[in-house]
C-alpha cells in the first residue's frame, strides 16, 4: 500500500529550473481547435476552465494497456497558474512513453516544452525505497487569458486489468471524452459512481466513445467528504479470454490477494522465539494479544519498500522482523504471523484512508491505500472492552479491527479515519466487504473542567484540566508529541479565539501523552484581564470561557457538499467562576437544548452560592450530515454561537 505522504508541492516546483519561454512550432491540431472555442460567461471566482479532458484506453490482446491523455485549461485568473504545472505518475509497470506541453498565450505566441524538460523525482518522502514517481513540467506563460494543454503516453501490463476515468474536475469541464478500443474477443464491465450513465457511441465491436460536454464543477468546500467520494467517475473491467483478474465480486479480488500473501506469514524459528519471549509470563490470551500487537505498533518502523506489485505483496515476516521495519502491510503481516504462533487467528483487511472512495457496487483492489489486521478473538476475550472496534461476524465469530500502524491509537480503538469505512476482510476463501465500525460517540471524548475566579476588574483566572479519550485522545497524541513547547503554549491559546491575544498561558502539565492505553490530561493555568465588560456599576461575564464550537463553514448559503466529521465524539465544559465579594448574579443566559439527531447540544448556566456554574455538551453521532439537513445543522450551529455570546448580568449588592 501506499503512503499517504507526499512530496511538498512548493518544493516540487522549486526543483525545476525555470527557462525564458522560447516560441516554437504550432500546438497541435487539438488543442487549437480548443482554443478558438467561445466560451460561455463563468463566474468571477472560477480560476480557469478545462477545455479538455480526453482518455484514449487501447488494450492488447497480451494484456497490454496504452493510454494517452491529453488535457487542456484556460486559465481565466492568477489562481489559475498553476494548472500550468503537470504531474505525471508512474511506477514499475507503468511506463511513460511520451510526454509533451504548450501554450498559447493570450497574445497569440505559441510555446512547446518536452519530456527532457521535465523533472523526474520519487513520489512519497518517507519510503526507504520505491519505484512509484512522478515526472513534473512547467509549461510556460500560464497566466490569465493563456490557454495551457498536454500530451502523455503510458503503457503498463497491469496485475489489475481496470481503469477509472475521472472527468469532474474542480474547474468547469467544457468536454470529456473517453475511448476504449478493445482487441477481438474482448469486453468490459462499467461501473458509473457519483453520476447517472451515459451510454456509449459505439465504432465496430472494438471501440467505444464516452462523451460529455459542460460538466459542473465540483465545488471544495471546508468540512467536506473526500473529493473522490463526491466526483463524478467511470471505473471499468477489461475482460479477455484468458484474463485472471477478471474480478466479479469482492470474494474473487479477496482470493487475488489470498493468493499474493501466500506463505508471507510463514514463521522461522527467530519468529517464534521473539513470542515466546514476549509471551514469556503472562497469564491469558488477553495479554498476549495485547502484548504482541503493542510489539508491531510501537518497535516496528514504519518504512515503505515497494516495487511493482510490491505496492500490495507484503514482504516476508522474518525479514520484516528482522530488519524491524516495513509499511502498513507488512505490520500487518508480522503481527499476524506472531498471533499465529499464540493461536490466534487474523485477517487481512485492505482498506481506504479516505471515507467514501471505495465504490461497494464495483469490485477492484485498486482502492485500497491502507492495510490492517482483522483478529479473531478466542471465546470471552475482551467481549466488552474492545465494542469500538469489535463486530460480529456471521462466519469467522468476533473480529478485533485494529491498525499496527498507527502508534497513538490504544488496543481496542481505530483511527478516526477508519470508523465507518469499507474494507476488505481477505480470508483463505476469499473476501467479504465489511463496514467497519464506527465508534460510539462517548468513546471519542474531550471533557474540559476549568475552575476561575472573577475579580472585580474583570480579570479571569485559574486552571483548566482538559481529558481525553478514544480519537480525541489519538489526535492529541499526534499533534502535542510534535510541538516545540513554544507551540504546545501557542497551541492552547489558539483555543481562545479573540481571547488569544490577551490571554496569559501559565505553567503547563501534561499526563500519559505517550501511553497509548491510558487517557492523557492536559492541564494548564490561565489569566484574562478584562474579561468581563464593565457597565453602569454591571460587570457583563460570558459563562462560555473556554473555546469555540459555533461552526460558521455552514454559513454559505449555495453549499453543495454534506458535511463530513472525522469520528462520532462528545465534547462536555464544565466551568466553575467564583464571583467577586460584591457582586451577585442579576441575569442568566438562557437554556439551551437542541437535537437534529445526528447533531446535539446542550448548555446552562446556574448559579451555587458564589459559584457560577456552566455546563453544555457537544454530541456527534455519525460522521457524515447529507446536504439536505445542512439547514437543520446551520440552525443549530446558530444557537451554539449565540449562547457563546451570551452573557451573566452581574450587579453590586
Amino acid at each position: 500500500m501506499r503512503s499517504k505522504y507526499l512530496l511538498d508541492t512548493a518544493t516540487l516546483i522549486a526543483l525545476l529550473v525555470p527557462l525564458p519561454p522560447l516560441a516554437s512550432a504550432a500546438p497541435p491540431d487539438w488543442l487549437q481547435a480548443a482554443a478558438r472555442e467561445q466560451l460561455p460567461k463563468y463566474a468571477d471566482d472560477v480560476p480557469a476552465v478545462m477545455l479538455r479532458n480526453e482518455q484514449i484506453a487501447t488494450v492488447k490482446g497480451n494484456s497490454e494497456v496504452t493510454t494517452v491523455y491529453r488535457r487542456a485549461y484556460k486559465i481565466l485568473r492568477p489562481e489559475g497558474r498553476h494548472y500550468g504545472t503537470v504531474r505525471i505518475y508512474f511506477d514499475s509497470e507503468t511506463r511513460l512513453t511520451s510526454l509533451k506541453g504548450w501554450s498559447i498565450s493570450a497574445a497569440g505566441a505559441s510555446y512547446d516544452m518536452g519530456e527532457k524538460e521535465a523533472v523526474d523525482t520519487v513520489l512519497f518522502t518517507d519510503n526507504f525505497y520505491e519505484d512509484a514517481r512522478q515526472k513534473v513540467l512547467r509549461i510556460p506563460a500560464a497566466e490569465p487569458g493563456a490557454v495551457v494543454g498536454y500530451e502523455y503516453e503510458q503503457r503498463r501490463r497491469p496485475s489489475v486489468l481496470q481503469d477509472r476515468w475521472l472527468f469532474q474536475e474542480e474547474v468547469p469541464v467544457r468536454l470529456a471524452r473517453f475511448e476504449v478500443r478493445l482487441p477481438s474477443g474482448w469486453e468490459y464491465r462499467e461501473y458509473w459512481a457519483n453520476h447517472a450513465a451515459v451510454p456509449p457511441q459505439r465504432a465496430g465491436s472494438s471501440q467505444s466513445i464516452f462523451t460529455m460536454t459542460d460538466i459542473p464543477p465540483i465545488r471544495v468546500e471546508p468540512a467536506m467528504p473526500a473529493w473522490e467520494a463526491t466526483a463524478g467517475q467511470l471505473v471499468i473491467q477489461y475482460i479477455g479470454p484468458n484474463t485472471t483478474s477478471n474480478f466479479k465480486s469482492w470474494s474473487d479480488v479477496g482470493q487475488w490477494y489470498s493468493q499474493l500473501v501466500t506463505g508471507r506469514r510463514d514463521a522461522s524459528s527467530d519468529l517464534r522465539q521473539k513470542v515466546a519471549e514476549l509471551t514469556a509470563g503472562l497469564p491469558g490470551v488477553s495479554e498476549k494479544i495485547r502484548t504482541l500487537a503493542s510489539f508491531v505498533q510501537r518497535e516496528v518502523r514504519y518504512v515503505a519498500i515497494e516495487i511493482g506489485i510490491g505496492g500490495y505483496q507484503p514482504h516476508y515476516a522474518q525479514d520484516i522482523l528482522k530488519n524491524h521495519y516495513g509499511d502498513c502491510k507488512d505490520k500487518a503481516t508480522l503481527l499476524s504471523a506472531m498471533l499465529q504462533e499464540i493461536g490466534v487467528e487474523s485477517y487481512y483487511v485492505l482498506i481506504n484512508s479516505r471515507r467514501g472512495v471505495v465504490i461497494p457496487a464495483f469490485p477492484s483492489p485498486l482502492v485500497f491505500d491502507h492495510a490492517i489486521l482483522a483478529i479473531r478473538l478466542p471465546p470471552g476475550v475482551w467481549e466488552e472492552r474492545t465494542s469500538a472496534s469489535a463486530v460480529d461476524h456471521t462466519q469467522q465469530g468476533r473480529l478485533l479491527f485494529f491498525d499496527p500502524t498507527d502508534s497513538y491509537v490504544p488496543f481496542g480503538n481505530l483511527p478516526s479515519i477508519l470508523h465507518s469505512s469499507y474494507g476488505l476482510v481477505v480470508t483463505p476463501s476469499g473476501g467479504e466487504l465489511a463496514l467497519l465500525p464506527l465508534a460510539p460517540a462517548p468513546v471519542n471524548r474531550v471533557e474540559r473542567a476549568a475552575r476561575l475566579e472573577l475579580h472585580a476588574d474583570g480579570s479571569l483566572q485559574g486552571t483548566v484540566v482538559e481529558t481525553r479519550s478514544g480519537a480525541a485522545a489519538a489526535d492529541f497524541r499526534g499533534s502535542w508529541l510534535n510541538l516545540s513547547e513554544a507551540e504546545r503554549k501557542t497551541e492552547i491559546q489558539r483555543r481562545f479565539g479573540p481571547l488569544a491575544a490577551t490571554a496569559d498561558i501559565g505553567s503547563v502539565s501534561v499526563a500519559s501523552v505517550d501511553k497509548a492505553g491510558e487517557d492523557p490530561v492536559l492541564s494548564y493555568n490561565l489569566r484574562v484581564p478584562r474579561y468581563a465588560a464593565s457597565a453602569g456599576g454591571l460587570l457583563l461575564l460570558r459563562p462560555r470561557a473556554l473555546g469555540a464550537w459555533a461552526d460558521a463553514i455552514l454559513e454559505s448559503p449555495d453549499r453543495q457538499q454534506p458535511r463530513a466529521f472525522p469520528a462520532a465524539s462528545v465534547a462536555i465544559d464544565i466551568v466553575e467562576i467564583n464571583l467577586p465579594d460584591g457582586f451577585a448574579i442579576d441575569e442568566l443566559p438562557p437554556v439551551v437544548q437542541s437535537d437534529m439527531g445526528t447533531v446535539s447540544y446542550s448548555a446552562k448556566a446556574e448559579i451555587q452560592g458564589k459559584v457560577l456554574r456552566y455546563t453544555r455538551q457537544l454530541q456527534v453521532n455519525d460522521v457524515l450530515v447529507s446536504t439536505p439537513q445542512l439547514p437543520e445543522l446551520r440552525r443549530l450551529y446558530r444557537q451554539i454561537a449565540a449562547d457563546e455570546k451570551a452573557t451573566a448580568v452581574l450587579k453590586r449588592q
